[in-house]
């Protein structure tokens, strides 16, 4: 008997760390995720469907937008610096948005707009990024009526794709159960000690 408990202590020890760092894991990845900054300038972008050529021009037209306005602020430290010279470069914006669409042979009409755009809430690496009005740079692609792509522009972070996030219902949900690392390692915890518990007490039935 002690010999059989002994084997399930040595399996259960092996299990458990692993699952610690797991939780570990999870709590360095949220790490990786930034907040947006107040002082910041999104872009987004709305395609015209959700047709996979609508899509498909909306992220060519994202990538070389997005290429662009990265040389102008990737040194600028001001955000009115920032601001100035992105509404300057908008006939160069305009300019991209038409090739790109020519190049693809898309009849199609676009608008450029610069100023305070309405965001839906995203869940985006256990960050919500609330729904409201931000100040940004907004692409419409022919009717804008397929899905839409958003980063932001100042400071440079469009290397994170927030599209990629979850759709949430509203900015006032509680995530912090799912953001909290120390929370997810206690749940953890207890889902292990459970699961021994349960295989002692087995284990003593069968003797």
């Amino acid at each position: 008997m002690k010999r059989i408990v002994f084997i399930f202590v040595s399996a259960f020890i092996l299990f458990y760390n692993p699952m610690i760092g797991y939780g570990n894991q999870n709590a360095n990845q949220e790490e990786e995720y930034q907040v947006i900054p107040d002082d910041s300038i999104r872009l987004r972008i709305l395609a015209h469907s959700n047709s996979e050529k609508d899509q498909q021009v909306k992220h060519e037209i994202r990538d070389q937008v997005n290429q662009e306005i990265t040389k102008w602020v990737n040194e600028l430290t001001n955000i009115e610096t920032a601001r100035d010279l992105i509404q300057s470069k908008l006939p160069e914006i305009e300019t991209i948005v038409a090739n790109v669409l020519k190049e693809n042979d898309i009849h199609q009409t676009f608008d450029l707009e610069f100023g305070d755009v309405q965001f839906p809430s995203k869940l985006y690496g256990g960050q919500v990024y609330p729904a409201g009005t931000y100040e940004a740079l907004l692409i419409t692609i022919g009717d804008g009526k397929g899905d839409n792509w958003w980063c932001v522009l100042f400071p440079p972070l469009c290397f994170l794709d927030f599209s990629n996030g979850t759709t949430v219902a509203s900015a006032e949900e509680d995530t912090t159960e799912m953001s909290n690392p120390d929370t997810q390692k206690v749940e953890v915890e207890f889902f292990v000690v459970d699961w021994f518990h349960s295989i002692v007490d087995w284990l003593k039935n069968l003797f």
